[in-house]
């Protein structure tokens, strides 16, 4: 059986929304003019700066024990798979893209379980298909040479004021040795609109570095889910980086999502469900749960339901006193996220 290596998404917005008051980024993947289908090829954001911006987000993920797959060591004496043929292509991809780290993992052969379990995702996220998976794999081992997602992570100091209580990672314990790794977009918070998201590339780095703090906390060779909260919030402002963030995390980030929670969704959210169809598979569409009432959310993750906050049905400390944070320069501390 395949390790998962996954995490769920919350995307909460207040009950009250009218279509006027769109939530931010009720997931940057959301809450966006989506005008390509999954297969095709995506038009990553415009060369970072040299100098980034602070930048934050967060999402939710659960991870399990690690667990050998069969299909982690290729028998050349069985047919070939997909997987077999994309480690067969992976060292000349790894040799023109010039970068062979994906996810804090340096790719290897199929002995290496992680390597297996990232080529999976890639392949899944193109139901198979080898061609496409290959070139979905060089396109993002190409990006995270030109972006470095680990630096912006572990250098680069985001901007606290803009992004400082939207994202928040949590790690609870599961079930057995398991543990669930829970990322945060809390964008109800966000208090000056235009100047959180006029700034694209700022906005990517920033969720970009929540993106790998949750998968630091991931074990590859395990499953995580992965949870964005989201008030009430004008969704002019936003749909550039919201498109921005869909092309580069479907890229980028393939098959990493177990399940995603759209919290206190009012109806006037219905379209955003419908234009996710033109972009992700109908597998992905699948982990999507519309949920109006924030505080059911604990029912849903019985895992780890307790530990949330009081906010989404839990018992557990707000996600400012729990969560974990990227890197910020000297800011006001944010004020506690809102419902």
């Amino acid at each position: 059986m395949e390790p998962e290596a996954t995490k769920k998404v919350v995307e909460s917005t207040p009950a009250e929304s009218t279509p006027a008051e769109l939530p931010v980024e009720s997931v940057p993947e959301v809450a966006a003019e989506i005008n390509q289908r999954k297969d095709t090829p995506t038009e990553l954001p415009t060369e970072l700066p040299a100098e980034p911006t602070p930048v934050v987000a967060a999402e939710t993920e659960q991870s399990k024990t690690a667990e050998t797959s069969p299909e982690a060591v290729v028998d050349k004496s069985q047919p070939e798979t997909p997987l077999s043929k994309l480690f067969g292509e992976l060292p000349k991809i790894i040799v023109d893209a010039e970068h062979g780290e994906m996810w804090g993992v340096k790719l290897e052969d199929a002995t290496n379980v992680p390597t297996t379990i990232i080529l999976q995702k890639f392949l899944r996220a193109n139901n198979d298909d080898v061609a496409k998976a290959k070139a979905q794999l060089l396109e993002a081992l190409q990006w995270r040479k030109k972006v470095d997602p680990l630096k912006l992570l572990t250098e680069v100091e985001h901007n606290k004021e803009k992004f400082g209580n939207l994202g928040y990672v949590t790690v609870y314990n599961g079930t057995g040795t398991q543990k669930e790794i829970i990322t945060w977009n809390i964008y109800g918070a966000v208090k000056d609109i235009k100047g959180t998201f006029d700034n694209v590339e700022e906005f990517i780095k920033w969720r970009t570095a929540l993106m790998e703090l949750s998968i630091k906390e991931l074990d590859l060779a395990s499953a995580t889910e992965k949870i964005a909260a989201t008030a009430a919030l004008t969704l002019t402002a936003v749909r550039a980086a919201s498109k921005a963030a869909i092309q580069t995390f479907a890229m980028g980030y393939p098959e990493l999502v177990k399940e995603k929670f759209f919290v206190n969704v009012p109806l006037a959210m219905g379209w955003v469900f419908a234009a996710l169809k033109l972009f992700l598979s109908a597998e992905t569409i699948k982990k999507f749960h519309p949920l109006s009432y924030g505080g059911s959310l604990a029912g849903e993750i019985p895992e780890c339901g307790i530990q949330l906050p009081e906010v989404y049905g839990g018992k557990g400390v707000p996600l400012t006193e729990g969560g974990l944070v990227v890197k910020y320069g000297n800011a006001e501390e944010p004020e506690p996220e809102s419902k």
